[in-house]
C-alpha cells in the first residue's frame, strides 16, 4: 500500500468535522446540582451552562463564557474535567460532537440567587435533589447526571459515546 503525501491544507479537507462544546456543573452547598431550563428544547430541557465553542478557543474558556452570557456568574479556575463525551454526525446535525463537562464547584445560596438568566436561552434555574432531577428529565439525560455526580465524587472522569439528542 502506497501513500500520498499532501499539503496540510489538502489533508485537512480529508479528515473528519467536528463540533465542540464546554460546559460547567455546578452544585448547591448540599450537593444537589443546579441545572437550567432551556427555552429551546422540549425534548431535553434541563442543561448545564454551556454552549458550543467559538473558533480559537479553548473548551475552559468556552465555559466560562458561556457560563457568564447565560447566568452572570464568573467562573475562575483551575478546575477538573468531569466527563467528555463524543457524539457521531445523527439526523439533527451533520458533523460529530466533542464535549467537555468541567466541575464549577459547589454555589452558596446567595450565588444562586443572584444567577440573571438570559431568556433567549433559559427561563429558569433549579436546584434539587437527583431524586426530584430524576422525575424531570428524559432517562438518558438523567443517566448522565448520575455518572457527572459520581465523576465529581469519585475523581475518576465519565465518559459518553453520544451525548443523545438523536435519542
Amino acid at each position: 500500500m502506497s501513500t500520498t503525501w499532501l499539503p496540510p491544507e489538502q489533508y485537512a479537507e480529508t479528515l473528519m468535522k467536528a463540533t465542540a462544546f464546554a460546559c460547567l456543573f455546578f452544585t448547591d452547598e448540599e450537593d444537589r446540582p443546579l441545572q437550567l431550563r432551556a427555552v429551546y428544547s422540549q425534548e431535553h430541557p434541563w442543561q448545564w451552562p454551556g454552549g458550543t465553542m467559538d473558533p480559537g478557543e479553548r473548551p475552559w474558556e468556552t465555559a466560562v463564557r458561556e457560563c457568564r452570557e447565560e447566568t452572570g456568574m464568573t467562573v475562575e479556575g483551575p478546575t477538573r474535567l468531569l466527563a467528555a463525551v463524543y457524539g457521531l454526525p445523527g439526523a439533527q446535525w451533520p458533523y460529530s460532537t466533542i464535549g467537555f463537562v468541567f466541575d464549577g464547584g459547589r454555589l452558596t445560596a446567595d450565588r444562586i440567587a443572584g444567577i440573571t438568566l438570559d431568556p433567549a436561552e433559559h427561563d429558569e434555574v433549579r436546584v434539587l435533589s437527583p431524586e426530584q432531577w430524576r422525575a424531570r428529565m428524559p432517562e438518558r439525560d438523567f443517566a448522565r447526571l448520575r455518572a457527572v455526580l459520581e465523576a465529581r465524587r469519585t475523581g475518576v472522569t465519565a465518559y459518553f459515546d453520544t451525548w443523545g439528542w438523536d435519542a
